[in-house]
């Protein structure tokens, strides 16, 4: 092994290790929101690659849900309900969109305001 490729490693290794919880919240939402958005502007053609995505910002939003629901959770009781409340809305409004009864934008425009309260920083779990 050389120094480039240890140093690469080393390098790696710390920026992984110096990534905060909302950092990686954000990325998360960042790529399913990505997805979302490719699939839907794909066409019909990419019909199943948006039902896996809304799929997977289901599960996404789930996870989320069982966080702010644990007692442990530092955030505030209003926030944490806010959150547990989109969560729900996000589920119902999934299915309505599988459905074709409603339109994709609320689960974009939910998905954005939540990376621009993760990108501003402020209260920690």
């Amino acid at each position: 092994m050389n120094a480039q490729t240890m140093a690469q490693r080393a390098y790696a290794e710390n920026a992984l290790s110096t990534r905060t919880d909302r950092s990686i919240e954000y990325e998360l939402f960042a790529r399913v929101t990505h997805r979302i958005k490719a699939a839907a502007e794909a066409g019909k053609i990419a019909y199943p690659r948006l039902v896996q995505a809304l799929y997977d910002n289901q599960k996404l939003w789930t996870a989320l849900a069982i966080d702010v629901a644990d007692p442990g959770n530092r955030l505030s009781p209003e926030l944490r309900a806010q959150i547990f409340y989109l969560a729900e809305f996000t589920q119902v409004h999934t299915g309505k969109v599988l459905a074709r009864k409603a339109r994709l934008a609320p689960l974009l425009e939910v998905n954005a305001a939540i990376m621009r309260g993760l990108s501003a920083g402020g209260t920690k779990r």
